[in-house]
């Protein structure tokens, strides 16, 4: 039981004291099952709100728009399960089977992310060994996760008790600026398609690179375009203002944005304007709010650039300095600027936001676990979820909107792109374009 619940509890107690010391046992109080059922809807018994938020996720898939758990199996055990079996808990990451199952998540989207300082075919390949990492999850632990390519999919393994796992690539240097590559990493199962990450690609301005093409060039479109046929969603986290305004432009289909949170709030290129917002009714597309807490709370966002011009620093004092030199520098300024924490309520604050400015149908969830070094109080990890999802009754959504916000608005999504690529698809044939006939000579991504 949390800390709120035995406070409940013992109010309760008090309470039941009380009656006995007036006189014995209370008279029946026929108001009273009106009452509890108007307190419940209020927010005003936290016990009863995390029972609420659980049985609406046991109805609906939370699908989570970013996960990195593929990167982080990489980096602590080269893929090898063996080294780190996530069916036993992994204190050290945010994902582990048992804590899956306790935060009751439906579906997620696993990002096979490589780094932008990957270019060309190590970057093609890279990828591809992510993708295998994904596939070695779901053979390994069959019980827990299944593949899913459409919504119909996430829905049979969510009925059937299993977390549904589909893929996003997160930057379009993963294609090598090949619309073949990108044809044959859908026939893998990737779902979607972050067009940058935190450097330009020769056809799309990052949102933290300087801008080259101010958005999108005649080959990104074609990228998006190409991704509409193959019903791969179109992700606007990472790009640039102008990238997302082409795009939404050029796509038939809804977009997404995978893991990014509202500018209003947080002023990081990261996060989404709300000219943008404003842009998402008419497209049908979905902001899922990040757990980041650069992106969440204006004083973690401080303290990130502060990090980043302190890094910006010792590189050119201590440019002879080792990398293992810069980090203990580096760890000597963390302890003299500790983070500023960003907290459950926040990530709240921005969902109300893009529910604000976009609608309700048009946000959804997107933790960015396993990918973040911090996480907010409250979200510590991917059993954290029902917490949320309380916060959000707790602020009076209804259990419809609720559901939205879980999965219902991203399964539309879903489903209407698969509609706009059978409708393209019956259309014309995949595309034969090349950066070099519609751009010219493409140029580096720096």
């Amino acid at each position: 039981m949390t800390r709120m619940g035995l406070i409940a509890s013992g109010m309760a107690f008090t309470a039941g004291l009380a009656a006995l010391a007036a006189g014995g046992f209370a008279a029946p109080d026929a108001a009273a099952p009106a009452r509890r059922e108007a307190a419940a809807q209020a927010g005003s018994a936290p016990a009863s709100l995390e029972e609420r938020a659980r049985a609406l996720m046991r109805q609906v898939p939370l699908i989570d728009g970013h996960n990195d758990l593929p990167w982080a199996m990489r980096e602590r055990a080269g893929y090898d399960f063996d080294k780190v079996d996530i069916r036993q808990p992994q204190p050290a990451m945010h994902t582990d089977i048992p804590r899956l199952r306790r935060g009751l998540l439906g579906a997620q989207f696993w990002s096979v992310y490589v780094p932008a300082s990957l270019q060309g075919q190590g970057a093609v390949t890279a990828t591809l060994e992510q993708i295998a990492a994904v596939y070695e999850l779901v053979r390994r632990y069959p019980d827990t996760f299944e593949l899913a390519r459409t919504a119909a999919d996430v829905e049979r393994i969510f009925k059937a008790g299993k977390i549904a796992s589909m893929m996003g690539m997160e930057g379009g240097h993963s294609i090598d600026s090949s619309l073949g590559a990108l044809r044959m990493f859908r026939q893998l199962g990737v779902g979607y398609m972050t067009l940058t990450h935190s450097s330009n690609v020769p056809w799309a301005d990052s949102g933290t690179d300087e801008p080259r093409l101010g958005g999108l060039s005649k080959f990104g479109e074609a990228v998006v375009r190409e991704m509409n046929w193959l019903g791969m969603l179109v992700d606007l986290s990472h790009v640039s203002p102008d990238t997302m305004k082409d795009a939404l432009a050029v796509s038939e289909a809804p977009v997404i944005f995978s893991h990014s949170s509202a500018r209003a709030i947080c002023d990081v290129p990261r996060n989404v304007p709300d000219e943008v917002l404003r842009l998402l009714p008419r497209n049908g597309g979905v902001v899922m709010v990040s757990f980041v807490p650069g992106f969440t709370a204006p004083a973690a966002a401080e303290h990130s650039r502060l990090q980043r011009a302190e890094m910006e620093r010792l590189r050119q004092a201590m440019p002879d300095a080792t990398p293992a030199q810069r980090r203990e520098a580096m760890r000597a300024w963390f302890a003299a600027h500790p983070e500023p924490k960003a907290t459950l309520a926040q990530v709240a604050d921005h969902i109300d936001h893009v529910r604000k400015v976009a609608g309700i149908d048009h946000v959804g969830i997107g933790s960015d676990f396993d990918g973040i070094s911090s996480t907010p109080e409250g979200l510590a990890d991917v059993s954290t979820y029902p917490a949320l999802v309380a916060e959000l009754l707790r602020r009076g959504y209804s259990d419809e909107d609720v559901k939205k916000v879980l999965g219902l608005n991203l399964l539309r999504v879903m489903r209407d792109a698969e509609k706009v690529a059978a409708r393209l698809q019956a259309s014309r044939p995949p595309s034969v374009a090349t950066i070099k006939a519609l751009d010219g000579e493409p140029s580096t991504s720096r």
